[in-house]
């Protein structure tokens, strides 16, 4: 059993159907979940944190179901749905105290290790940073509660080369700890830099899911890097479904 266990999942909704979407998630390794805008990603994710509720199937974290464990299981993980939600004219240090209240696990040393690696300043409000500052503030809430699972939706998204080439350095060092990374995104070089496992989901359906180097050998051609892969597939259902 996986430390996070997704099973038959579904979601219908007017013009998009999640369908049976299973998987697992293996402690300390970090999976890379991957499918153009409007795959089903999010929809996936909003799922695992019961932000939406399905329609079919069961999501358990350490042998527990989401239902009725919500709380309990919250409290061990984190996760990230890209930019900053939050009151955007309080500073950092303000939602910061606030947040902390919800989590036993708060570690302040932690907080100020990440503070300082992603160059936040706790005097600084949301609306005065960049789009990919504020990546960096959500992700810093999700780090600062040793979270042994991290559920991150485009964490990458709007960073620079060398920001996010800093993040997967983090993912690295998270993983050496232990902790479980779920990550989607559209960035494949991403993928290559750190994931061990490749989730692909096309139209709401998971195509693959199994390791980097499985992946390469089951899908690839020769000379191809994981982005060509991943391209000619898009390209090879999106015909398949046109001549239905």
């Amino acid at each position: 059993m996986g430390i996070v266990e997704v099973k038959n999942v579904s979601k219908i909704y007017p013009t998009f159907r999640l369908k049976d979407v299973s998987f697992s998630l293996e402690a300390g390794k970090i999976t890379g979940f991957v499918g153009r805008n409007g795959s089903g990603k999010t929809t996936t994710i909003k799922a695992m944190l019961n932000l939406i509720h399905p329609d079919d199937g069961k999501i358990a974290y350490f042998g527990m179901p989401l239902a009725g464990h919500e709380t309990e299981i919250k409290q061990r993980i984190g996760y990230s749905m890209g930019t900053v939600s939050w009151y955007p004219r309080e500073t950092i240090r303000e939602i910061v105290k606030v947040t902390r209240t919800f989590y036993t696990s708060w570690d302040d040393d932690a907080y100020k290790r990440y503070a300082s690696l992603f160059g936040l300043e706790d005097n600084k409000k949301p609306i005065e940073l960049s789009a990919g500052m504020k990546v960096k503030f959500n992700l810093l809430l999700a780090l600062s509660h040793r979270a042994e699972v991290l559920i991150l939706d485009e964490p990458t998204s709007g960073l620079d080369p060398f920001s996010r080439n800093e993040l997967l350095g983090v993912f690295h060092t998270l993983k050496d700890q232990g902790v479980t990374i779920f990550f989607s995104t559209h960035i494949i070089s991403d993928l290559e830099q750190c994931a061990d496992t490749i989730l692909y989901i096309h139209d709401g359906a998971i195509q693959a899911d199994c390791s980097k180097k499985a992946f390469m050998q089951e899908y690839g051609q020769a000379g191809e890097t994981l982005e060509t892969i991943l391209l000619r597939l898009e390209r090879w259902r999106d015909r398949e479904a046109f001549f239905k």
